[in-house]
């Protein structure tokens, strides 16, 4: 039996380029989670307030590439019965080109190309943003009936988050309020 590539020679060779990228892409965002760390520290001044800032982009970016990732890994293994790879960039990368033939045969061969296309520019966007790009990702508040919303751009003070309805959170915090932004997003998209 004949298979019919659902992906052209030029899409899959630029899906190829656009995987075997990410892993350094990756790496690379890692620079730019706290932009100030590749600055010289310079002496603390007593009463100085520290002006690093988590760059929740970066973040988002990084979080949202392994999670597509792994997802389409995991599709792969299942389909497959293959074992699915460690949980890093570089092996499930690894993974998904080399089972990169068989994935532009199937039916979600286009969406998957288009996921990794996004994925990439993302990783771009997010290392080296267009003059006058907002960077920022925002959501909808996770306080109940809370019509504000959460930015990454609204840290002028560069110790918390905060929605444009009032409420605020400090950095530390979030870790544990991330996963209430997801579920909140999954319930609306649902």
């Amino acid at each position: 039996m004949e298979s019919h590539a659902c992906l052209c020679a030029s899409r899959i060779r630029q899906l190829e380029g656009n995987l075997r990228a990410l892993p350094s892409l990756y790496q690379e965002t890692l620079h730019h989670v706290l932009p100030t760390s590749r600055q010289l520290r310079h002496p603390r001044v007593s009463g100085s307030r520290n002006r690093d800032r988590l760059n929740m982009s970066a973040l988002d970016s990084r979080h949202n590439l392994l999670a597509i990732l792994e997802s389409w890994a995991q599709f792969v293994a299942d389909e497959r019965g293959a074992v699915p790879p460690a949980r890093s960039v570089p092996q499930v990368t690894r993974f998904l080109l080399d089972h990169l033939d068989w994935i532009a045969e199937q039916p979600p061969a286009a969406d998957f190309a288009d996921e990794i296309d996004a994925l990439h520019r993302e990783l771009l966007r997010t290392i080296d943003p267009e003059p006058g790009e907002p960077a920022a990702l925002t959501w909808e508040c996770v306080v109940a009936n809370c019509p504000g919303r959460i930015s990454t751009s609204a840290r002028a003070d560069g110790g918390s988050i905060r929605c444009s309805a009032g409420h605020t959170w400090d950095m530390r915090e979030w870790i544990t309020l991330r996963p209430l932004v997801e579920r909140r997003r999954k319930a609306v998209d649902a």
